[in-house]
Formats: structure tokens, C-alpha cells, sequence
């Protein structure tokens, strides 16, 4: 059996930037839910936080397991669970179905784009500190803004399909 540890920062928005994940309560209730539906199909999150309109998350990748399979295990289901209430019903009513139209099929969904990022163990604990606190740190900074500093500063490429 081969022993890894590889280290990956996800991080995601909602479509349109716009969500339910503005409240507080919806915000704790998705990121535990995403943990838990995680860990039942052995994805294994060290931490996941987020702020108004996205995610950020530090997995420690299998070695049978793909970025790509790990971001749709993750997105796809919680946009089904939200819009179909599932574990979210007591949430529904007051919370969630005021953001998200029905009348208008305004339904959660999650861009189709993310970032990874490999994390060095070397740098883990101030990675994982950082996202700790993250919504200390989000506060002041809005998601288009960060999505830019990270095409700078990790030097993505931006590609058109024209």
C-alpha cells in the first residue's frame, strides 16, 4: 500500500458570486455539511472556511484520488443537497429560500472554475493558521480582489477558448 501526503488549498465561489452563504448560520451549516459528506466518501479535509461567497479548503489527497473527481464529489453534491433542502430544511424557510428564487429558478450554484494549490508540509501549520482565521481576514477583502492576487502572485495562466 503506498503512504503519501499531498497537501491541496481548494478554493471556490458561488455563481454570480451571490449566495445564501452571507448568513453566518448557512455559511457553518454548508461547511460542515461538506465535511461530513466528505469524510463518508474518504476525501479527507483538514479545514474548511470560507466567507460570504466562497470557500477554501486544505485536503490531503489520496493517492487514487483526482482534483478534478474531489472538486465535483464536493460541489455537486452540496449544490443538490442545498436545492433540494435536504439537510438543510430547517435552514430553508428563513434563511436560504429568501436568497435563492424558486419563482425565477434562481437555484446555489458553485462556479465551475477553482484554484489549487499545493501546500508544502513545511508550511502547513501557517497555511491552516491562516485559514483558521479567515473570516478575520476576509472582512476586508472581497473575492474578486483575492482571485486576482492569486493569478498574480501563483502565476495561473489565463486561457480563452477563442
Amino acid at each position: 500500500m503506498p503512504f503519501t501526503k499531498v497537501y491541496i488549498h481548494f478554493i471556490w465561489s458561488t455563481k454570480k458570486k451571490m449566495s445564501p452563504l452571507a448568513i453566518k448560520q448557512v455559511r457553518q451549516t454548508v461547511w460542515n455539511h461538506i465535511k461530513e459528506n466528505a469524510k463518508k466518501k474518504g476525501i479527507y479535509i483538514e479545514f474548511i472556511k470560507g466567507y460570504l461567497d466562497h470557500c477554501h479548503c486544505l485536503i490531503s489527497l489520496k493517492e487514487n484520488q483526482t482534483l478534478q473527481k474531489v472538486m465535483e464529489e464536493i460541489k455537486g453534491e452540496t449544490t443538490f443537497c442545498i436545492n433540494n433542502q435536504g439537510d438543510f430544511a430547517e435552514l430553508a424557510v428563513t434563511e436560504i429560500l429568501p436568497v435563492l428564487n424558486r419563482e425565477t429558478k434562481n437555484e446555489f450554484e458553485w462556479e465551475d472554475d477553482y484554484f489549487t494549490i499545493a501546500v508544502l508540509e513545511s508550511v502547513f501549520d501557517r497555511v491552516n493558521n491562516f485559514n483558521q482565521n479567515y473570516e478575520q481576514h476576509d472582512d476586508k477583502k472581497l473575492f474578486n480582489d483575492e482571485y486576482n492576487e492569486y493569478i498574480i502572485k501563483y502565476g495561473f495562466q489565463r486561457f480563452s477558448n477563442k
